[in-house]
């Protein structure tokens, strides 16, 4: 065995050298045939989900051969195949039958002299290496020992191949989300000019251009919807930052049990049912920005873990016991008056001098009603392309109702009042008036979020009346809206609308509200 010292320190390196595990493959097999009577050399996975084995890399002979065969496997036999992974056992092609479903870890037909070995990677992944002798050549006993040795850095081989594919599947996932998001919003890109940005918010985008070169943390101050993620989104685009991560988190959506694992990760074994290593948003945004939306409602505990991230960048997963470290620009936003938070002892005194390096106020939509007219042109222009209607720009009488009305929810109620005059319209006009809920003749508007169901229709006839299954739908919306699709606890929509949190979650279901638009929604 000394002889093969050498060799297994090459196929170590090897193994670590290539991420891709085709390429290790071939550079493992080409040191081994220097030694064994080796013809082919296949890697297999076990896959438990789609209960079957395949062969995820090959070469030699029958490598086209083995990378077609794949073999369907029971319950049971997927149980006895990983039990047998486990064991570190190398088995010849003719002991393969002593494992319920091991035959089918080898093509049936091969004639070939065959040694074949499990694979068990540190994060549970799981399959065999399969090497098939050259014709009329046998593999001897110190082979099988060589066999052995080769099982840990092929195993590593199969966990780098393992994190590979959840990479690239992840990275196709955002990249189709995105894709997706620029569709729904009717925009080719995420830098488009902000809407305001030479009006109302000239001030607050002078502002977000100055701190955007540097990497202070920033606090964006206003009420809700007024625009906070579309600004660290400009802050991030405009920062050495841009090509890597943006990341939101909606701090007050997150049960308070879960936050500090959803922040900073957790190892595997740290809690029941932590059955994998997780990470969390500060190791995903590394290198890029992290916006924590509605810092405010971030418990005391997990303030004293922000605060270190922030002083040092250094933090650990909960049940860890490795510092790790993020490289991370974090910007928050809340709508709540955080230096009376406080004074009353609900959020951290250090903590806000920390975050609030750069404070930067959105004005609330109100406040700027110079912006409105090209708001609605914008909104309406993008809600026709998301419902696939012809695009109707608003009339002279529609934008004075639009900067008439005050305006509670901001832009983001100003985006569902478009929309659904889009929709009423049918592409033939927009109905700003009946989307307000304003009665045909009526000279003022009136607010959609009272509780009242005629704040919801227009005051004119029956026949003008929506149905109360819409009427319901468009009110829980309204309150959606508003709490940035929060459902339960404190200011979520359930306690805003006085109903239990399930019975408003089946009233969804039943009236077809989907909550996670309110949630993914850009804000202008």
């Amino acid at each position: 065995m000394r002889a093969f010292v050498p060799l297994i320190a090459e196929i170590w390196r090897e193994a670590c050298r290539h991420i891709e595990i085709d390429e290790a493959a071939e550079r493992i097999a080409a040191l081994i045939r220097r030694h064994l009577p080796l013809d082919t050399l296949a890697i297999r996975r076990l896959e438990v989900a789609r209960a079957c084995v395949e062969t995820i890399a090959a070469t030699g002979t029958l490598a086209s051969t083995l990378l077609a065969f794949r073999s369907d496997l029971s319950a049971g036999e997927i149980e006895d195949i990983a039990a047998w992974g486990r064991s570190g056992r190398v088995l010849s092609g003719a002991k393969l039958v002593t494992i319920p479903g091991g035959s089918k870890l080898a093509p049936p037909d091969l004639v070939a002299d065959v040694l074949i070995g499990p694979l068990a990677g540190v994060d549970g992944h799981l399959g065999a290496v399969l090497l098939v002798a050259r014709t009329g050549k046998r593999f001897e006993h110190e082979h099988r020992r060589l066999v052995r040795a080769l099982l840990e850095p092929l195993s590593v081989a199969l966990d780098n191949d393992a994190q590979l594919r959840e990479i690239s599947s992840q990275r196709e996932a955002a990249e189709a989300d995105r894709r997706s998001l620029l569709t729904r919003l009717g925009r080719p890109d995420l830098q488009q000019t902000i809407v305001g940005e030479e009006g109302g918010l000239r001030l607050t985008m002078q502002r977000a251009r100055l701190v955007a070169p540097s990497d202070v943390p920033v606090l964006l101050l206003g009420e809700t919807g007024s625009g906070k993620e579309v600004i660290a989104r400009a802050i991030h685009l405009a920062s050495p930052r841009a090509a890597h991560p943006f990341l939101r988190v909606n701090c007050g959506a997150i049960s308070p049990g879960l936050i500090d694992s959803e922040l900073f990760g957790h190892d595997r074994g740290s809690f029941t049912g932590a059955a994998n290593e997780h990470k969390g948003w500060f190791e995903r945004a590394h290198g890029g920005t992290l916006f924590l939306d509605e810092a405010a409602e971030l418990p005391l505990e997990v303030q004293v873990r922000l605060l270190r991230v922030l002083q040092d960048g250094t933090f650990e997963r909960v049940g860890g016991q490795r510092t790790l470290h993020a490289d991370v620009r974090v910007i928050g936003a809340t709508h709540r008056d955080l230096p009376t938070m406080v004074g009353e002892g609900r959020f951290r005194e250090d903590l806000w001098y920390r975050l609030a390096v750069f404070p930067i106020h959105l004005p609330p939509l109100r406040a700027r009603p110079e912006d409105i007219p090209a708001l609605a042109v914008h909104f309406a222009a993008r809600a026709a392309i998301r419902f696939g209607l012809p695009s109707r720009p608003p009339t002279s009488e529609d934008v004075d109702l639009l900067v008439s009305y005050p305006w509670p929810g901001n832009v983001r109620e100003l985006i569902a009042v478009m929309e659904r005059a889009v929709i009423l319209g049918e592409g033939r006009s927009l109905e700003v008036a009946k989307a307000l809920g304003v009665g045909q003749g009526a000279a003022t508007s009136r607010p959609l979020h009272t509780a009242s169901a005629t704040a919801l229709t227009p005051i004119a006839g029956a026949g003008d009346i929506l149905p109360l299954d819409l009427a319901m739908a468009r009110h829980i919306e309204m309150a959606l809206a508003r709490t940035e699709g929060r459902i339960e606890g404190a200011g979520g929509a359930a306690r805003i609308l006085g109903i239990n949190p399930h019975t408003l979650r089946a009233r969804m279901r039943k009236l077809g509200v989907d909550w996670q638009r309110f949630r993914q929604r850009d804000a202008q």
